[in-house]
């Protein structure tokens, strides 16, 4: 008897989910294909690899329709869905104050983050973002073994759902913050690789900020000056 080996693509750019990569790769019972751009994202290309399973762990543009409903599509997102349906999951869950969270897995849709669900594993949005972005990678590999592995058919959402709105560069401003908390919050929650991080604009510069630690009085934090008309041509 002939065993098939499954094939499994995962779409992602940034380093941060080569651990992810090599990981599956190393595991020695799967064909693994890795996409970084949309260019890459082609029917044509997945249909040559023989794709069974396309993971997202982290997509930054939409998917095409000819991608998923050709293919299973996996996306993985930060909320219980469908409480948070929608973009900047993590942002919009601390600035809400929420501690914890899942990480779901989810079969892409047309409508944003609304097809039915794999699985859902606990997730803390505790620590910076890129803190929280490599927890949840952790988290992705058993999900994506089991899915596959177990060949889990999802389940339909239940319940009424609610929405986040992609957050903006410019709403990282900290000039209308009233306390600690939230200052130390807006710094973690943009403070991953690749994002803006949190800013405030003083005379002619724009002042960036990373890496806070809270205390009962007061806030640290590494901070980066940079001219607002040098940030303009950013």
């Amino acid at each position: 008897m002939t065993t098939t080996i499954p094939r499994i693509v995962i779409a992602a750019a940034h380093g941060r989910y080569d651990e992810l990569e090599k990981a599956l790769f190393g595991l020695n019972r799967y064909e693994v294909l890795r996409v970084r751009s949309r260019d890459e994202l082609t029917v044509e290309r997945l249909e040559a690899f023989g794709a069974d399973y396309v993971f997202f762990p982290h997509w930054s543009w939409r998917i095409p329709a000819s991608v998923f409903e050709r293919f299973e599509c996996v996306i993985f997102h930060m909320t219980d869905v469908p409480f948070g349906r929608g973009g900047s999951p993590l942002q919009n869950l601390v600035v809400r104050g929420i501690e914890s969270t899942v990480l779901t897995a989810l079969r892409c849709s047309q409508e944003m983050d609304a097809g039915p669900v794999y699985l859902k594993l606990p997730l803390s949005t505790l620590g910076t973002a890129e803190e929280v972005f490599i927890r949840a990678s952790f988290l992705m590999l058993p999900m994506m073994i089991r899915i596959v592995d177990e060949r889990i058919e999802p389940h339909a959402q239940s319940g009424e759902p609610t929405f986040f709105q992609r957050r903006t560069p410019e709403q990282g401003n900290l000039q209308s913050l009233k306390s600690l908390t939230d200052l130390h919050d807006f710094i973690r929650m943009l403070d991953a690789d690749g994002y803006p991080h949190a800013f405030l604009d003083v005379g002619v510069f724009r002042l960036r900020f990373r890496r806070s630690s809270l205390s009962p009085n007061s806030v640290k934090a590494d901070v980066v000056f940079t001219y607002l008309n040098q940030e303009d041509q950013n």
